[in-house]
């Protein structure tokens, strides 16, 4: 099987860049499924129900999130639809939503990380418990990690390497270049890298991040400008075991 992943989408940027290169990846790689992160893509900052369709129209199978998924408050009420969602496991039970479902015979499960942000349960142990409990499994099983600690990341590929197919991170918005099969088959990367705007820092407009650096006073945070990038992750898998058997990183930019 063929699974892409594509990192966090930035604003209409981002989207602009998905409508632009996601059909001709689909038909070059003929791809199984489409995965991307959206917790950005509503002006930067969450998801709206309306921008998630479009996405969805665009070719995107399933939409994973991280810390922004509540920030657009419209959004909550569809986690628990049976659009295909999906907030981070490892919050506590109670909360709208879930965090992994599957889909074309692939099991997509969202994470994220503790490290430098929101104390939330321990995602090691959500994944423990997902794996190790009943309920139907896939033997492709593919991870976004949403997290800001790059030791963080690596350790949970550690973690579930022969587990999973694929570890993917996301959340720093910078591509690294690490991509890798580690020893008992396991996909991973630190980050994807994001889907949105170059002339940014991680997306955002440059003079309005500078201005919170240079003051360290709150200043509003507006989508950034420049060419569209695509920064995508592609795993080839075994149906049969969920072995991964490639990894590549994809990047295109709009003219």
């Amino acid at each position: 099987m063929r699974i892409l992943l594509i990192g966090d989408i930035i604003g209409r940027p981002g989207r602009q860049a998905v409508e632009r290169f996601l059909p001709a990846l689909d038909r070059q790689y003929e791809l199984d499924m489409i995965i991307a992160n959206g917790e950005n893509a509503a002006g930067g900052f969450g998801l709206t129900s309306s921008i998630a369709q479009e996405l969805f129209n665009n070719g995107v199978d399933v939409l994973t999130s991280g810390n922004h998924i509540w920030a657009q408050s419209e959004i909550i009420p569809h986690l628990d639809s049976e659009i295909p969602i999906l907030r981070p496991l490892n919050y506590p039970p109670g909360v709208p939503g879930r965090g992994y479902l599957i889909s074309r015979q692939v099991m997509v499960v969202n994470l994220m990380g503790r490290t430098f942000m929101r104390e939330l349960d321990c995602p090691f142990q959500a994944m423990d418990r997902l794996l190790n409990g009943p309920g139907k499994k896939s033997p492709v099983i593919i991870v976004d990690f949403h997290a800001e600690a790059t030791s963080e990341k690596m350790a949970m590929g550690r973690y579930l390497d022969g587990r999973v197919s694929a570890v993917l991170g996301t959340h720093t918005h910078v591509g690294t270049i690490d991509a890798q099969i580690l020893p008992q088959g396991t996909a991973y990367v630190t980050d994807i890298g994001m889907t949105g705007p170059t002339d940014s820092i991680i997306g955002d407009k440059i003079d309005s991040v500078l201005q919170r650096f240079l003051t360290g006073m709150p200043h509003r945070l507006s989508v950034g400008e420049g060419k569209p990038v695509l920064n995508a992750i592609m795993v080839e898998t075994n149906e049969k075991d969920g072995k991964a058997t490639k990894i590549e990183r994809i990047c295109r930019e709009m003219g």
